[in-house]
């Protein structure tokens, strides 16, 4: 049996973890970040694909890939959540159970942090559990996978 895709893009800057303001987004690197998303993908038997980007546009053309080819996406659009409609837009086109993460607790933040347009188009939003976050979104997501092919 196929193991179901769930794709996990990542935005701009994310290339930067650990070393850009740890005391925001704590010391763990983008690798350690993609270890954390395999350790759990490798528990809930799902395969995943993994991806940052600092190109809004490259950004929207992967999310248009995933129509037809993953069942869910798991998106951190870092600032891009904040500003781009175009992300929203694809979200939307691409029809997935989408779930939205942010290392840190964009509501504790600067104001203008506290809204993502990206939002609208996630079933549901994590932030402020660091890295372990993603873990959280992919667990999400497999459930909502499994009742989907119970029904």
């Amino acid at each position: 049996m196929i193991r179901p895709l769930i794709a996990v893009l990542n935005g701009p800057n994310l290339n930067m973890l650990g070393l850009r303001q740890p005391e925001v987004y704590g010391h763990a690197t983008l690798d350690d970040l993609e270890q954390v998303c395999i350790q759990a993908a490798e528990r809930l038997d799902v395969a995943i694909d993994f991806r940052q980007t600092n190109i809004e546009g490259e950004l929207i053309s992967w999310i248009q890939e995933c129509r037809g080819r993953a069942r869910g996406i798991v998106i951190n659009p870092a600032a891009y959540g904040h500003t781009s409609i175009a992300l929203l837009d694809a979200l939307l086109a691409a029809g997935l159970p989408t779930v939205e993460v942010h290392i840190s607790n964009i509501h504790r933040r600067d104001a203008f942090r506290h809204h993502t347009y990206t939002s609208q188009a996630a079933i549901g939003v994590i932030c402020g559990f660091g890295v372990r976050g993603y873990a959280l979104a992919l667990q999400a997501l497999y459930d909502m996978i499994e009742d989907e092919d119970e029904r």
